[in-house]
This record gives C-alpha cells, sequence and structure tokens, in this order.
C-alpha cells in the first residue's frame, strides 16, 4: 500500500510539472509583402514551439525551406538566393512574455499580451517586440500575434531588379495551438 502511494503521488507531481509547458510541432508563421507591382505571400505549418506558461518563456523554430509560395520561382528565389536556406536553414526566436503574473492562463478566455525576445534570421539576431493574444480553451493553449519586420534588418539582400516587387517591410502571421506536454 505505501509503494501505490508514493507512484500515485510521483504520477500526481509529475502531471502538475508537465502541465505547465506546452508545445507543437505543427504551428504556422507566415508573410505577407504589398506592393503596387505584386502581392507575396508565404505559409509555413510546420513550426515547432515550446510555452512554459509558469515562466512566460516561449521558443519557436522555423525550416525556412517549409515555407511554401503559390509560385515555384519565388520560392526557389527566396530559398535560394534571399535566405538562403542551405546556408541558414533555421530562423529561430527565444522570448517571453512580459509580465506573465498578470494574466491567469488557468482562466478559460483571451489575453492580450507582450512578447519580447531575440529572432535571428538569416544569421541575424534582433530584439522584438510584439503584441499577442493567448487564448485558454478547454482544448488547450492558442497564441497569435502579427508584427512587421524588415528583410534588411536580417541583411536579406534584395537586387535593383526586384526590389519595387518586394516591399520594404513584411507583414509575420503567428498562429500557434499548444497542447500539454
Amino acid at each position: 500500500m505505501k509503494k501505490i502511494l508514493i507512484v500515485l503521488a510521483a504520477v500526481l507531481i509529475f502531471q502538475g510539472l508537465s502541465a505547465q509547458k506546452y508545445m507543437t510541432r505543427n504551428g504556422f508563421i507566415g508573410f505577407y509583402s504589398h506592393t503596387p507591382m505584386e502581392d507575396i505571400k508565404a505559409d509555413n505549418n510546420q513550426v515547432a514551439s515550446v510555452f512554459d506558461t509558469e515562466t512566460g518563456e516561449l521558443v519557436f523554430q522555423v525550416l525556412m525551406k517549409s515555407f511554401k509560395f503559390e509560385k515555384s520561382l519565388m520560392e526557389e528565389h527566396f530559398n535560394e538566393n534571399y535566405v538562403e536556406s542551405e546556408k541558414f536553414p533555421k530562423s529561430t526566436f527565444s522570448g517571453k512574455i512580459i509580465k506573465p503574473s498578470s494574466i491567469d492562463l488557468t482562466v478559460k478566455g483571451k489575453h492580450e499580451v507582450t512578447v519580447e525576445g531575440d529572432l535571428t534570421i538569416h544569421g541575424v539576431t534582433k530584439k522584438v517586440s510584439a503584441p499577442g493574444e493567448i487564448e485558454v480553451t478547454g482544448d488547450g493553449i492558442s497564441a497569435s500575434s502579427k508584427f512587421v519586420i524588415s528583410p534588411e534588418d536580417y541583411k536579406i539582400e534584395i537586387p535593383g531588379v526586384v526590389r519595387d516587387k518586394i516591399a520594404k517591410e513584411m507583414e509575420i502571421t503567428v498562429l500557434i495551438k499548444y497542447t500539454a506536454m
């Protein structure tokens, strides 16, 4: 009987600890560029992320070759000429929610947050801050954000021939559905 109580207590403790971390391997990140000459849109549904609800820490990893474009030539140019996916295969984000103790993630509903951290693209790391929303449901936790980056900030060179077709800023959309680890 004593052994059963010890095992039960260990299981309950482990479940309590693991319920604080959530993850996904199929999150979504997309980007959009609008110019009068052309719109460019790419989607990536192979985003890995871990979210620690106790500390507010978030980590993302994105394979650059997993971005899909409507036009295969755009995808080829993106991987070979702009982000150089062979040389820089991943983009990462490591950061945290500002003031995580101010939101109660045990209560179902939507919570407005600000996330700050280090975004690495094309081998260049920059500090970023973005608004977001965390939604707690019966199925888990979802997170979303929209923010803008400049390819120039990440030393992504756009040749003069196509400079008018690619906006100076890209709108980034993040949609993540986490499940408990």
